[in-house]
């Protein structure tokens, strides 16, 4: 299966878990708390899949990089608005991740 497959579906866990963990209650809630674990389990490991043939710090910042953002617009779709500088902080890090990926000797 295609790394970037599994990379994708590593971001998809780690976004679950992390919009999760509110709800969790400082994991004081069982089910929630069960679910949060099971998405970072299987963050990691669709992690360590793609890590397979992407270089795993290519891959570690693209799920960062895309957690973030993601994490972002959900809590944007919930009412929650960052402000200019945690924007401005987004596209930085998007372009990091773009500049990282452009100069990878790994994916050419």
């Amino acid at each position: 299966m295609n790394s970037y497959f599994y990379l994708i579906l590593a971001i998809i866990c780690e976004v679950i878990a992390t919009s999760l963990l509110p709800v969790t209650m400082g994991f004081s809630r069982l089910i929630p708390s069960i679910a949060c674990g099971i998405g970072y389990a299987g963050a990691f490991y669709f992690l360590s899949l793609a890590s397979v043939s992407i270089p795993t710090h290519v891959a570690y910042a693209i799920w960062c990089g895309a957690g973030i953002v993601l994490i972002t617009l959900i809590g944007m779709f919930l009412g929650k608005m960052p402000n200019l500088d945690t924007l401005f902080g987004m596209i930085l890090i998007v372009i990091g991740v773009a500049l990282i990926n452009m100069n990878s000797p790994s994916l050419h």
